[in-house]
């Protein structure tokens, strides 16, 4: 069994794999100060969930995009299941090409989301990630990055919100029922999802416009559940991309 583990700004997010197969998934807030001992008790009892243990542990694969965690979960993972861990980073085959002014800028969650969406959909697409904050990469019809975009994910800006004002409460994000509320909670959580919807519309209509061709627009990310057929401008959304992207990158990469 593979687990494949995305490391990001707000959570640690765990995919139990089988082949291709996605077993289960788990999430735990990112946070800096675990320990190695602290991460591996919550991977074994996360193992025990799923009714694994860790000698059912072949291999593991990290994608990070914070470098303060690293040490104490690639620790964790060694000690508690004897692997070394890949990590997805510079010098690492994806079978996608970045031909973008700096390609080790690009986060390792968007180059797996990008290799899982190439290598189930194939180009040109767009891959939309609605994470911390939220990402667009746009990959043509060979398989390359050309461009992206990066903007403020919906629970920074409600969280922005909340912050800079003294009389605006923290919100649940979530689906409204109406665009018509009356008090000031429904008000905050309505404002927050139609005016990013209507920045993800507005921006995957200037890439179109840029373009000038069909392409596929695949979202992603645990946000994105919120926006799934709220819009005609997201064609299909995975909640699991990162996890077959990583899935593809391990194969490309182990005994190689």
């Amino acid at each position: 069994m593979l687990i494949a583990v995305d490391i990001g700004n707000t959570n640690i997010v765990l995919g139990f794999l089988e082949g291709t197969k996605i077993i289960a998934t788990y999430r735990m807030t990112t946070t800096s100060s675990h320990t190695s001992d602290e991460y591996g008790l919550m991977l074994n009892e996360f193992l025990h969930m799923s009714d694994y243990s860790d000698s059912d542990v072949e291999d593991v694969i990290i994608s990070s995009v914070v470098p303060n965690v690293m040490h104490s979960f690639r620790a964790a993972i060694i000690k508690f299941f004897g692997v070394d861990p890949i990590v997805v980073g510079p010098g690492i085959k994806t079978g996608i090409n970045i031909r973008i002014d700096d390609p080790r800028s690009l986060g390792a969650d968007c180059l797996c989301d990008c290799v899982g969406a190439f290598g189930l959909h194939g180009g040109p697409l767009l891959v939309l990630d609605f994470g911390t904050a939220t990402t667009y990469n746009y990959v043509d019809a060979t398989g390359t990055i050309t461009a992206g975009l990066i903007t403020v994910g919906i629970r920074s800006g409600a969280a922005a919100l909340s912050n800079k004002t003294a009389q605006l409460p923290e919100v649940e994000i979530t689906r409204p029922t109406s665009v018509f509320a009356t008090d000031t909670k429904s008000a905050m959580q309505a404002g927050l999802f139609y005016n990013f919807l209507g920045g993800v519309e507005r921006t995957i209509a200037q890439f179109r416009s840029e373009v000038g061709k069909r392409f596929t627009v695949i979202a992603t990310g645990g946000l994105g559940r919120i926006f799934e057929g709220e819009t005609d401008s997201i064609d299909i959304y995975d909640p699991n991309l990162i996890f077959k992207g990583m899935r593809m990158i391990y194969d490309r990469n182990i005994n190689h």
